[in-house]
């Protein structure tokens, strides 16, 4: 009996399919963690232990899911988080994702670690769109990416600041993508290359893979993506202070947000410093591990500094019901990362575009659901706790 082909309805679906069609080694780059996985793990169990009230008897037949993210509109509150070597997971991907992005309404930020270069990207798009960076020890590096991303007229800067160093990330090491490849990893990564054919001549062929995007100027003897990955960790600056972050905005005249904010008193740093926005991130349990979940502090942060600052969200957000959730707990918009990777891995550019379709109409028929017509009357009162005390981490047992 021929097997029933997978017609993707949820993120579950599209992670699927990037499982099947990735080489090992790449699928767990982007699902794994930090250590045992713990926080990666809280980010999405926090935010399914959130409940939300069934409101009936309201006039819904007029539900309106757009907003504006860093002074732009957008169809819905969600952004297109930035996502490394997100164009070794499909055929020049962070242009498809673009693409898609434009299609639907939602904001896109580019990674400085992606594949398609800040030119290309703008040559694929008629709409501003954000760009991230990390802090490079050579200042002169990050001076020259910031001259590219004003020529091609990005007029948002996010700025990530939870990569002092870099997480434990065992997968990685035991795919052989962080340290030494030698004897059995490096067959072992071989075979998985072979049997994975699809994604060998897409994107192993014909996607340019070995052409590092912003950075190809730095590290074009780089052979392969463990020399590149090698380059950028040496890259990181662990002497980065708030004294960084304002000569950044001293150099940046644009929107700056900052990324990988998780304690309300560094939101107010932030604020003191300079900056539109930040991003309650813990890098999508990807560097602390056992770090809370991102939607457990965002009401603190919000609490801290929401009245000086735009607040952003990202972590473990799966459906358009989590994007509800984030939004009523005082998140302007949330980013989502591994959900649009799975979906470009899966089905390229309309699967990006499909999976924020879905996601649209989730949060228009959670508001519509729980009684509520524009994204400004989303608020804690929709919400109670089931039980999982996921806000318990310190202080009282729930936040709204």
């Amino acid at each position: 009996m021929p097997t029933m082909k997978l017609v993707p309805a949820t993120v579950a679906d599209y992670r699927a399919l990037a499982e099947r069609r990735l080489p090992r080694q790449l699928f767990d780059y982007i699902d794994g963690g930090a250590s045992d996985e713990l926080t990666m793990a809280a980010n999405a169990a926090d935010l399914r232990s959130i409940g939300l009230v069934q409101r009936v008897l309201r006039d819904v037949s007029s539900v309106d899911t757009t907003t504006t993210i860093a002074g732009r509109p957008s169809s819905i509150p969600v952004v297109l988080a930035p996502v490394g070597l997100a164009g070794m997971m499909a055929r020049r991907g962070e242009v498809q994702a673009i693409r898609a992005a434009d299609a639907v309404g939602v904001p896109f930020c580019l990674s400085t670690v992606g594949l398609c270069s800040l030119e290309e990207v703008r040559a694929a798009t008629s709409s501003p769109f954000w760009f991230q960076l990390y802090m490079m020890r050579d200042r002169g590096h990050v001076r020259e990416l910031l001259q590219r991303a004003r020529s091609v007229e990005v007029d948002t800067l996010v700025f990530t600041v939870d990569l002092a160093v870099v997480g434990a990330r065992y997968r990685d090491v035991r795919n052989g993508l962080s340290g030494g490849v030698t004897g059995w990893r490096r067959l072992r990564k071989a075979l998985d290359l072979v049997t994975h054919p699809g994604w060998a001549v897409d994107v192993g062929l014909r996607g340019r893979p070995l052409v590092f995007g912003n950075l190809s100027a730095y590290v074009s003897s780089a052979r392969n993506v463990n020399d590149f990955r090698s380059w950028i960790s040496g890259q990181f600056d662990p002497g980065v202070t708030w004294r960084d972050i304002e000569w950044l905005r001293r150099e940046w005249s644009g929107r700056l947000i900052l990324k990988g904010i998780m304690d309300p008193q560094d939101a107010m740093l932030a604020a003191d410093a300079g900056a539109q926005g930040v991003v309650v991130s813990n890098h999508g349990g990807r560097q602390l591990d056992s770090a809370p979940s991102a939607i457990s502090m965002l009401p603190r942060v919000v609490e801290a500094a929401g009245h000086r600052l735009d607040v952003l969200m990202d972590g473990g957000v799966r459906s358009g019901q989590d994007v509800v959730k984030a939004a009523a707990l005082g998140a302007c918009a949330v980013m989502i990362g591994r959900p649009w990777v799975w979906a470009l891995a899966g089905q390229g550019e309309a699967g990006v575009r499909n999976l924020l379709t879905t996601m649209r109409q989730e949060v228009a028929v959670t508001m519509a659901l729980t009684g509520v017509c524009g994204c400004a009357g989303l608020t804690s009162d929709i919400l109670f706790d089931r039980g999982a005390a996921p806000f318990g981490h310190s202080g009282p047992s729930t936040a709204w």
